[in-house]
């Protein structure tokens, strides 16, 4: 649960979570310093107050592992998780709900990203958020559903406020 809340709630790349060291993690405050691509650091904010819960017990639960490795993700045999393992938990949890489609780890930084367009977040934000140096890469993630798409251009286009009177027939074209 710690792994997949912490996918969804920060659209961190599945190799950014496996290598997450605890140092870097603030739980306290709700933030994490991330070495994405080419060693690059961002800073990252989780703020829902129960994801920080479920990341509390689960740093509780894991203590011991935690400090003897540095890393924050430890596999069942107390070392730090590995992609590989990352990926396999999520396929197994997908299969136990009986999921019709194939997820994967990125599936959570796709839809992190879209979600966050879907709630008018300045795509600058989202690029930041997810560590892209172009805001090209960025968009490929943040595509605009149909249907927010057409709730957009109904109530936000100038074109809505103007009114050309309701009597049609007397146009010509």
């Amino acid at each position: 649960m710690a792994v997949v809340e912490t996918l969804f709630s920060t659209g961190l790349r599945i190799s950014e979570l496996c290598h997450l060291q605890s140092k870097y993690f603030d739980l306290k405050n709700g933030g994490l310093c991330i070495r994405g691509k080419g060693g690059k650091e961002r800073y990252l904010q989780i703020g829902n107050n129960d994801v920080l819960s479920i990341l509390n017990v689960y740093k509780v639960c894991f203590e011991d592992e935690i400090k003897r490795h540095g890393y924050f993700f430890v596999n069942r045999y107390g070392k730090p998780l590995s992609e590989q393992s990352a990926r396999s938990m999520i396929h197994k949890y997908a299969d136990e709900i009986q999921a019709d489609i194939n997820i994967t780890p990125h599936m959570f930084r796709h839809s992190f990203a879209t979600y966050l367009m879907e709630e008018d977040v300045n795509i600058r934000y989202i690029q930041k958020m997810l560590g892209h140096a172009s805001i090209t890469t960025t968009e490929i993630y943040t595509y605009v559903t149909t249907e927010k798409e057409k709730e957009i251009l109904r109530t936000r286009h100038p074109r809505n406020k103007i009114n050309i009177g309701e009597n049609f027939d007397n146009l010509v074209y």
